[in-house]
């Protein structure tokens, strides 16, 4: 075991600050990393505050972050793809059963026995939970370790392990390609990076939003349309015209608008997740065949698929790269939508300290 700088919080309504965490020694198949970026994600902030008390509450102290890029710099005896000094990231999980039909699959985010980055119970004792990436290190089994392609920007690659792969794997799932129309709805953390894998996979991509003062950076990103949703004649060009929409919107919203747009076998698929559940007419979905379905990050054979896509399209996030020092005034922009489009840690800062 040993220690290594973070920020933690010490309670849903203490500000995060810098702290000393204790981290386990390398075991034969773990790869310890020396993190250098992480991304903030919204799910950072519902947990630091615990907004999501009754079905994941929080374990105090907390270290959040679950995009992290970084470089080898220790591996376990038994370890065979790292090597001291590749880049390396982590993603959503540190691990799973591994024996479960999901796991077998490689879909180890639908195991029931997975193990969150942060805020999980730590099965090696090592603390109560798991500790995320605002912290200086990180020992990961080498399964649930990832390669980043070597020209993608490390900071841009950050957001790719959560926004990056919640948004490329419904797209997948649902056989978005070339010639099929697409529409993302909402043009925030998750939606720029819809955008931007519907515009690299080679489909008509549509851009839906209440800002019309974002049309300039939707098309910038990749759009090839922008409709304002609040106008009732735009929505209405669109009717029953799209193969497939995404919709990231964490707010109440009307889901018939835009079930309405599909066309036949269309499907909706919901990575945003508004507090209150969505009404939905049954009409909207029977008089096309049409479907509404969720999503949720992906496994560990797919998020290694999409940072290699990225790397071929050169595809990474627009971010702000924030010093740590900087935590808690991102963590109320976020809640203001006040950055394009993800938060970025240099984690250099952390050495401050």
């Amino acid at each position: 075991m040993y220690k290594t700088k973070a920020y933690t919080a010490a309670s849903a309504t203490s500000s995060l600050a810098s702290d000393t965490i204790a981290r386990r020694d390398p075991t034969e198949q773990d790869v310890q990393i020396e993190i250098l970026f992480c991304g903030i994600c919204h799910s950072d902030v519902h947990s630091v505050r615990n907004e999501w008390s009754e079905f994941l509450p929080t374990t105090y102290p907390i270290v959040p972050g679950h995009e992290i890029v970084g470089r080898v710099t220790k591996v376990g005896s038994a370890v065979t793809k790292y090597k001291l000094g590749d880049l390396a990231a982590i993603g959503c999980l540190v691990d799973s059963d591994g024996t479960c039909p999901n796991c077998k699959a490689g879909l180890e985010n639908f195991c029931p026995n997975q193990v969150l980055t942060f805020n999980s119970p730590d099965k090696h004792k090592t603390a109560p939970v798991t500790y995320g990436g605002y912290s200086d290190s990180i020992v990961v089994d080498e399964r649930f370790v990832l390669r980043i392609p070597p020209n993608l920007d490390l900071a841009g690659t950050a957001p790719l392990l959560c926004a990056g792969i919640t948004t490329y794997s419904p797209m997948r799932h649902w056989g978005v390609t070339e010639g099929k129309k697409v529409g993302i709805v909402g043009l925030g953390g998750l939606g720029h990076m819809g955008v931007k894998f519907a515009r690299a996979f080679g489909a008509h991509v549509v851009v839906f939003t209440t800002s019309p003062d974002k049309k300039e950076d939707a098309l910038r990103l990749g759009a090839d349309e922008v409709v304002v949703s609040r106008n009732a004649d735009e929505m209405q060009k669109h009717a029953g015209s799209f193969d497939f929409i995404l919709d990231t919107v964490s707010a109440k919203h009307d889901i018939n608008a835009y079930l309405n747009l599909l066309g036949r076998d269309g499907n909706i698929t919901l990575v945003g997740a508004p507090p209150k559940p969505l009404e939905v007419a049954a009409f909207s979905l029977i008089v096309a065949r049409r479907s509404l379905s969720g999503s949720n990050i992906g496994g560990i054979p797919e998020t290694q698929e999409m940072l290699d896509f990225c790397g071929k399209h050169n595809i990474t996030a627009d971010v702000e790269v924030i010093p740590i020092q900087k935590v808690n005034e991102a963590y109320n922009r976020l809640l203001k939508s006040d950055v394009k489009y993800r938060f970025v840690i240099d984690m250099a800062s952390l050495k401050s300290e």
